[in-house]
């Protein structure tokens, strides 16, 4: 940890100690649960008295995030976009995460909703609920009426919740330093996830980034009557109030949804499952949580979507790419199939190739040959996740969050119609995908981009050339090598041969009795005692970094 980082220890030593205890809690009751003694693994116990020790580790995780607060809680729901870093079973029980944030009092609301849109609350709402619909991680919902009639839901953010935020994100910064010190942490890449969250987090308390995303899809599905997105109300948004038109419908986590009247559950699966294939492979703007509490089906049979703090955007190049995947799936390119992998990835020093290859032809074979109609998306999803994280490859935030929201919308789907297929939905827009890359304005676009780009290369590498070859003239053409690994190498070398002088220097003055006490060279012996410590500890860095008697 950075000597910059302690006055935040200080600051907030009372919030570092609640987090280390909860950490040190959940973390002691795995090492507990290996004991079989009944007694030991009814120690620790959760907020609700449930043994901790019999729970999984992934369970664990999940429930000293709640315990810890919204931060954290957010910092779940992030993780578990990326699965790729988390593993799958981690990312999935992390989807289960319930935000237990104490909702505002009606005083602080209305405070707040005063204070933003600096007008009296009964001037702004006929009505105005005071108990809130919802409270999650950042905000609270609250049901309204305008004077004008319309039934609105007005999101307020919780007082001091940026304060809050913001002290912790400085406490996991510092633990993503000292995370980032242990082997076992660091294919995790503690300080860029955290680093990542934050970003993340600070897009969310701003609300008028949520009203924007809002008014964007609501342009793009703005001629599809199956699809309704709420209509904003600008004058009663700012970036900790935003107003929305209310959807009066059911969602679709209320067991009622099946029982409703005049709901064709078969068009309403369909429709949410095509608009969000529109959302990825046409407008490459998508919902990043299709949460059944995140859907309303409305009596018309069309589909309402709410909640838009969360998004994933796709540029051009990354649809191609996903194309690709898609295409080699199909097709069994398992040849091809790695190296869009390793090029989309970051893969680790030492990537293991051929053995990558193997399981990704195995992969592709058994999946290639299932029917279209009971082609298991979201299994396909899971296992390719698993082999990715296997091989430490870390896939681009964008694409590991759109590999989340295709199993979470695979398992949506599923649970409304058990044999509906999503990738048979998929299918006829591969087809629309071959269209529009080979469509005139799509290649004179790209035609466009490469020669700007040769056009810029044209005009400065001339100039570059004679800069190099001006140097070479005048010999101060300088090549730079980079020598990894030396410097330890050599350190150990010198140390090594002082260890030896000094040893050697020592046995000289104990062998002719310089300077004794009672018969024995006292520099002799010190210099031996001092020879034998640095050549112990020269041992033990040898030893340590594994490359004493390793074969390659």
């Amino acid at each position: 940890m950075k000597i910059t980082t302690i006055p935040n220890v200080y600051r907030n030593v009372n919030r570092w100690g609640e987090i280390l205890t909860t950490l040190s809690k959940y973390g002691l009751a795995g090492w507990v649960g290996r004991f079989e003694l009944p007694l030991v693994k009814g120690f620790l116990k959760n907020r609700d008295g449930e043994a901790l020790a019999h729970l999984s580790r992934e369970t664990r995780i999940r429930l000293a995030l709640e315990e810890l607060g919204p931060t954290f809680i957010k910092l779940g729901q992030i993780l578990s976009t990326r699965p790729d870093q988390v593993g799958m079973g981690l990312a999935q029980e992390l989807q289960k995460l319930q935000t237990s944030v104490a909702c505002d009092k009606p005083q602080v609301v209305r405070e707040t909703i005063e204070e933003e849109l600096e007008r009296p609350l009964d001037e702004l709402f006929q009505d105005f609920d005071p108990t809130p619909l919802a409270s999650a991680s950042i905000g609270q919902a609250h049901r309204a009426r305008l004077h004008s009639g319309e039934h609105v839901v007005v999101k307020v953010q919780h007082a001091g919740i940026r304060r809050r935020m913001e002290i912790d994100l400085d406490i996991l910064a510092g633990l993503a330093q000292l995370a980032d010190k242990l082997p076992e942490l660091q294919p995790y890449r503690p300080q860029a996830t955290v680093a990542e969250f934050r970003r993340v987090v600070r897009r969310e308390l701003d609300f008028a980034r949520e009203a924007r995303n809002l008014e964007q899809f609501a342009r793009n599905f703005a001629g599809n009557r199956h699809v309704r997105i709420p209509q904003l109300y600008p004058k009663l948004s700012t970036s900790r109030v935003l107003t929305m038109e209310w959807l009066d419908g059911a969602k679709l986590s209320d067991p009622a949804v099946r029982h409703l009247p005049n709901v064709d559950l078969s068009k309403v699966t369909r429709y949410g499952a095509d608009m969000y294939l529109e959302m990825i492979f046409h407008h490459g703007f998508y919902h990043g949580d299709p949460h059944p509490g995140n859907l309303v089906v409305l009596p018309d049979n069309a589909i309402g979507l709410l909640d838009f703090g969360m998004v994933g955007r796709l540029d051009e190049q990354l649809r191609e790419d996903i194309e690709d995947m898609l295409g080699a799936i199909v097709t069994q390119d398992s040849q091809q199939l790695t190296s869009l992998v390793m090029r989309l990835g970051a893969a680790p020093p030492g990537l293991d190739e051929p053995a990558l290859s193997v399981d990704l032809s195995e992969f592709v074979v058994h999946y290639a040959n299932q029917p279209i109609d009971s082609f298991d998306l979201a299994g396909a999803l899971t296992e390719m996740i698993e082999i990715v994280q296997r091989y430490r490859i870390a896939l681009p935030s964008s694409l590991a969050m759109l590999i989340k929201v295709l199993v979470m919308l695979d398992g949506t789907v599923r649970m409304l119609e058990p044999t509906f297929s999503l990738m048979e939905l998929i299918q006829p827009y591969q087809k629309k995908m071959l269209r529009r890359r080979l469509s005139p304005a799509r290649q004179m676009r790209k035609m466009r981009r490469i020669y700007s780009e040769i056009e810029l290369l044209a005009e400065v590498l001339p100039r570059r050339l004679r800069d190099i070859l001006q140097q070479v003239e005048s010999g101060k053409f300088d090549v730079h090598l980079d020598h990894r690994g030396l410097e330890p190498s050599v350190n150990r070398l010198v140390l090594g041969m002082m260890t030896s002088a000094l040893f050697l220097g020592s046995s000289l003055l104990i062998s002719r009795t310089v300077w004794p006490i009672f018969g024995v060279s006292v520099p002799g012996t010190l210099g031996m005692i001092l020879s034998a410590f640095l050549g112990w500890r020269l041992h033990r860095a040898i030893t340590k970094s594994g490359r004493l008697d390793r074969k390659k």
